[in-house]
Order: C-alpha cells, then structure tokens, then sequence
C-alpha cells in the first residue's frame, strides 16, 4: 500500500465520497456502524482501493475519539473525523456494483486481529 494516496482532509474524503450510489446487496451492507467483517466476508473483487486515512508521517496514530453529539464508536451516526480514531487508521474503498465508500480497519487486541469495516456518506464527514 505504499503507493496509496494519502487523504489529507476531511474535505479531500468528502469530494471522493460525495457521489451518487445505488443500494448494495452485498456482504457490506450491513456495515452502517462498525462491524467485524472477515477475509473471507470481504467483497474484494468488487471493491477497488481509493485511499488511505493513515498520515504515513506518523509512526502511531492517535486513540483519540471524536463524539461531538454523544454517539459511540459502533454508532451509525457517529461522525466520521479522519483525524481521529478509528478513522485515522482506515483504508477508504468504493464498490465498483454500487459506487458506495467502505472504511476498512483492522482492530488488534490482546488475542485478537479483528477487520471492521463502516459505510460512509458525505454527510457524516466531520468537517476538520
């Protein structure tokens, strides 16, 4: 992923996700939260790398989180801030079925590696 662009802004994810899209009936439709969606749940064939989230100047992003409105993590309508965690860890994709945008991260615990992936739209991009 070394040659991934780097999405800067939350303004930079917004052009790249304001678009339109139709329904997907895949295995990622049920990503309105963060979910837990395995290798083999992935619809890798469809989906194509847009970007990355991850500053690729920083050793170690930040744990902060960012809930302005009271949300949580796993909430639908959290906000998504690229500064803050989960986002500034993300790779960004679009389906090539339906043109929506999917987050994918990878949450690490003390036993476990866990990929999750969230749906976006424009309109739940905090503005940085």
């Amino acid at each position: 992923m070394a040659n991934t662009p780097f999405i800067a802004s939350s303004l930079a994810l917004r052009d790249i996700v304001d678009r339109p899209h139709n329904p997907c009936k895949c295995s990622l439709a049920r990503c309105a939260g963060w979910e837990s969606v395995n290798d083999a749940q992935w619809p890798l064939q469809q989906l194509e790398l847009v970007g990355t989230l991850r500053d690729p100047d920083l050793y170690e992003p930040g744990f902060e989180e960012h809930h302005p409105k009271g949300t949580r993590y796993e909430s639908a309508e959290a906000p998504v801030s690229v500064k803050h965690f989960p986002y500034n860890r993300c790779e960004v994709f679009s389906c090539k079925q339906c043109s929506q945008h999917v987050l994918r991260y990878t949450e690490f615990g003390g036993y476990y590696v866990d990929p999750r992936g969230r749906r976006i739209t424009a309109d739940l991009i905090h503005q940085d």
